[in-house]
């Protein structure tokens, strides 16, 4: 299996440019992700609650951390064992449903 090829990007955050390495298939995702970095970090910084860059990064890596675990299932499979079984009675109800016709 080859391994992916690496390249360097230059992103801006809160008007610092950064350097990082990322897969070149990641890199428009990594452009993403900088930019939505960006965006919170400036929203903290507007509302004059977080004074200093590193408390802002901070606080928006909070925010961030708190929107994806609130976002995602508790248990990521539990979403797909449900539609499977919501799959599953649905098939019972209608096997069953003939069953009526029969009595």
């Amino acid at each position: 299996m080859p391994s992916a090829k690496t390249v360097s990007l230059d992103v801006t955050i809160m008007g610092r440019e950064f350097r990082v390495a990322c897969p070149e298939g990641e890199k428009p995702s990594l452009i993403e992700a900088a930019s939505y970095l960006d965006r919170k970090m400036r929203e903290i910084r507007e509302s004059g609650k977080v004074i200093g860059v590193e408390r802002i990064a901070i606080m928006a890596a909070l925010n961030i951390a708190h929107d994806f675990l609130n976002a995602r299932p508790a248990d990521p499979e539990a979403a797909e064992v449900q539609v499977r079984l919501d799959r599953i009675n649905g098939l019972l109800d209608q096997a069953l449903a003939q069953q009526d016709n029969l009595f």
